[in-house]
């Protein structure tokens, strides 16, 4: 039994490592935002599921007793991760559309494609029109 353990936790740690290296390796040579946030959405959630779930079969055979901690943090990076994606591409979709990205090297400034129908994107949605009178309007209410 140890020895089967043995080797699912061995191909676990070289698999996670593996996925962690190119996720990483993807985060620095990619060359604009949309594809870099790729390397540490997808590889390096995979490569630390791995090795959370090798940490998950080590502690109850060789330790005797089993822990959830593994289990609520693999839980909490899968939930987190592609939420945190989401906020990051959208974000960089507002600079684009802005044009006030650094590093317009996607050209998504010319390729946005029109959403169907004739409304703008949701993200975009009354920005144009509300920019100021929001802000302003948030400033002259009184604080409770």
């Amino acid at each position: 039994m140890t020895l089967i353990a043995e080797i699912a936790i061995s191909v676990l740690l070289i698999v996670g490592g593996a996925f962690i290296l190119v996720g990483s390796w993807g985060l620095a040579k990619l060359p604009s935002v949309m594809t870099r946030l790729h390397g540490p959405t997808k590889a390096t959630t995979l490569g630390v599921g791995a090795c959370l779930i090798a940490s998950m079969i080590y502690f109850p055979v060789f330790g005797g007793t089993y822990s959830a901690h593994e289990l609520l943090i693999t839980l909490f990076l899968f939930l987190t991760a592609p939420v945190s994606a989401n906020m990051i591409a959208k974000a960089h979709l507002h600079r684009q559309g802005r044009r006030i990205d650094a590093n317009p090297s996607d050209a998504i400034i010319d390729g946005l494609p029109s959403p169907p129908g004739t409304s703008d994107w949701a993200t975009f949605g009354g920005a144009e029109e509300d920019d100021g009178k929001r802000i302003k309007s948030r400033l002259d209410e009184p604080l409770a």
